[in-house]
């Protein structure tokens, strides 16, 4: 995933992009992806749309291609500037999302909808790193990352206390 868009979220009735502190009594802890980085408390009566769970329509009527897909697009093809913004014209705009999406559904994605990403793939590019996506895979000897949850094996497998051991 070169753009990490775990932790930001777009919130009901206010504008821009917001990164998800912590959770708060009353809400969520948030913080604007602007240049003063404000913290605010965004209350729980409006909706938080987290962007990695976002997605645009596609012509198959099943299908959406999550917002993380379009941003990598769009970085391949026009870097961290965009030659569109949310102040562009419809043709601009639309011709612009079926250049990095040529299978976007015309019917379900709105004008409204290509002005989003249009805004919110400027905030992003200028307030998140990009990070090239990493296809590595351990290598032959190497353990697969558990987070810290599982520690060490036992040197000795049938140590006292181990309840895999057999007796």
């Amino acid at each position: 995933m070169p753009y990490d868009l775990k932790e930001l979220a777009a919130i009901s009735g206010q504008p821009g992009l917001y990164r998800l502190v912590r959770p708060a009594r009353h809400g969520v802890l948030v913080e604007s992806l602007d240049a003063k980085a404000t913290r605010s408390l965004a209350p729980a009566s409006n909706k938080v749309s987290l962007l990695s769970e976002i997605g645009m329509y596609t012509q198959d009527s099943d299908e959406t291609l999550p917002l993380t897909e379009i941003f990598e697009r769009i970085h391949q093809k026009h870097g961290a500037n965009i030659p569109v913004s949310s102040k562009s014209g419809e043709g601009e705009l639309k011709e612009f999302l079926a250049d990095v999406m040529p299978e976007y559904d015309r019917d379900r994605v709105y004008l409204s909808d290509i002005k989003k990403l249009a805004s919110w793939y400027g905030i992003v590019s200028q307030h998140v790193p990009y990070s090239e996506a990493s296809a590595e895979e351990p290598a032959a000897g190497e353990p697969l990352s558990t987070g810290g949850v599982i520690g060490e094996t036992d040197a000795d497998p049938k140590a006292a206390g181990n309840p895999e051991a057999t007796k």
